[in-house]
């Protein structure tokens, strides 16, 4: 089974593609496939926090070049993830609305968290096993990830703002290198991660391991200079700081080992790496391959092989906010049905929202009953959800605040005709499920029409069942209050 990653990254976007091998023994991925081409995306960014126009046109120049090397691997197996350039650029829909045209696959849009996770997965699946409690630290163009994990699974991880484009930019932009500016530049990165020393300490972890294109330039540096075998040391990362201001100016940045795309977010990236062994107490961290790209392919093959990381999110948030499951589990098999008759063309990737919508509807109780779809929604869209993009997390945060109510507050969901369609189904479940026992409909029809369904029901059931004809026929009355029709039939 061939599966692909695409990571649109903030210096760099890279294209993985790989074979899963003796996936029924447990899971290997062989790589097949790898594209690299540096973008510097985060350098994009005006002052305004928007991507330029030619930030955007080059971008889309590398993805229609990757869209070429993915063809002949089914879609399905194409997951294509960005990180921070695209978490804070302002004009992001005007971005994936042409970038996902030109590679031809969706985008999501991860939180840095999410990040971390899959950074931590991949790094892992490169590295010989132990038992012992490991570090990873990831330098990127935008965002510095910090996860400490035991085997395959991340316990702790964060998202910094700081990485080897934007402190380069910052404080090297015009090319000059000096003592004071790469000072500044390191104190400013301690202190932005400066929260992460309680959690992240030496006590915390027993090995170090760094990922990206920074620490595997500058590893490559200390081996090739032979100040190192490789391992990045405290005292070889001193020599290198010091070699890098003795240098004076970007251009003039010559090492052994030192790639040329590399050049210009060097001293930016030496001074985040500086900043994180000061911060945190290392003396010395070893280079690891695989991070963000192969989490995302580990993650990618999970879910092909049922073992869905977000349906393990969706089980501990509701636990941890106590979710009556029985009731989920009822609004959720009546919601898909229900989506089945009003969409039957719909994805499996909709379907599955919708089905994780239902299981987290009622998520909201724990904080109010009243308006407790909109507490829902809130958490569904701010909790940290690992195996959830921004965008998966937003359309079911859409829902949750749908279940109920006037339907005018998502005015701009009914304008899809499949997203109306889940939220007609979701709210009708809700409705049938009201007594919060197991609902034996009898045979029962939903059509979707031109400007809204039809439900048709028997009218015997409905006539033992007054309280739920009584919320179906309010229920249409709202669908009327924003222009949509559900025509009740009963026979």
């Amino acid at each position: 089974m061939l599966l692909a990653a695409v990571d649109l990254g903030s210096n760099s976007f890279r294209l993985e593609i790989g074979r899963a091998q003796d996936a029924d023994r447990g899971a290997h991925i062989e790589r097949v496939g790898y594209w690299k081409e540096t973008v510097r995306l985060a350098a994009g960014l005006d002052e305004h926090g928007r991507l330029s126009r030619r930030a955007i046109e080059s971008a889309c120049e590398t993805l229609a070049r990757m869209n070429e090397r993915l063809r002949g691997v089914p879609s399905e197996h194409v997951r294509a993830v960005g990180t921070q350039a695209l978490r804070s650029a302002l004009n992001v829909d005007e971005f994936l609305l042409e970038a996902q045209h030109a590679l031809g696959h969706p985008i999501e849009v991860i939180a840095g968290r999410e990040e971390a996770r899959l950074v931590f997965e991949g790094c892992m699946h490169t590295l010989p096993p132990s038992p012992a409690r490991r570090l990873v630290v990831d330098i990127g163009g935008g965002s510095t990830e910090l996860i400490v994990g035991e085997g395959f699974t991340a316990q702790r991880a964060e998202s910094f703002k700081v990485g080897c484009v934007t402190t380069s930019l910052r404080f090297f932009r015009d090319g000059v290198i000096d003592r004071t500016r790469f000072k500044r530049a390191q104190v400013a990165v301690s202190a932005e991660i400066e929260e992460a020393v309680e959690q992240f300490s030496r006590a915390h972890w027993a090995e170090a391991y760094g990922s990206s294109g920074t620490v595997d330039a500058i590893s490559s540096i200390l081996r090739a200079e032979g100040w190192t075998d490789g391992t990045i040391t405290a005292e070889g990362l001193l020599r290198l700081k010091q070699a890098v201001i003795a240098a004076g100016e970007v251009r003039r940045l010559r090492f052994a080992g030192l790639k040329p795309d590399r050049q210009e977010v060097l001293a930016g990236g030496a001074a985040v790496l500086c900043a994180v062994f000061d911060t945190l107490g290392l003396t010395e961290m070893r280079p690891a391959r695989g991070a963000l790209r192969v989490g995302v392919l580990y993650d990618l093959l999970g879910r092909r092989e049922s073992r869905d990381i977000r349906d393990a999110t969706v089980e501990r948030l509701q636990g941890r906010f106590g979710v009556d499951t029985a009731q989920a589990a009822r609004v959720a098999r009546l919601a898909v049905q229900a989506a089945a008759l009003l969409a039957p063309a719909a994805s499996e990737a909709a379907i599955k929202r919708l089905a994780w919508a239902a299981a987290l509807h009622e998520v909201g109780f724990a904080i109010s009953h009243n308006d407790h779809h909109k507490h829902g929604a809130y958490l569904v869209q701010h909790s940290d959800l690992p195996g959830f993009s921004t965008n998966d997390q937003e359309r079911i945060a859409a829902l949750v605040l749908a279940q109920r109510g006037n339907l005018k507050k998502v005015a701009t969901v009914l304008e899809d005709p499949e997203r109306r369609a889940k939220v007609m189904a979701l709210r009708l479940a809700v409705i049938f499920c009201h007594a919060r026992r197991d609902v034996a409909l009898p045979a029962w029809s939903l059509q979707a029409q031109r400007g809204g369904a039809e439900l048709a029901l028997d009218r015997d059931w409905l006539d033992r069942h007054p309280l739920t004809e009584h919320l179906l026929e309010e229920e249409a009355g709202q669908w009327d209050k924003v222009g949509l029709k559900l025509a009740l039939r009963s026979g």
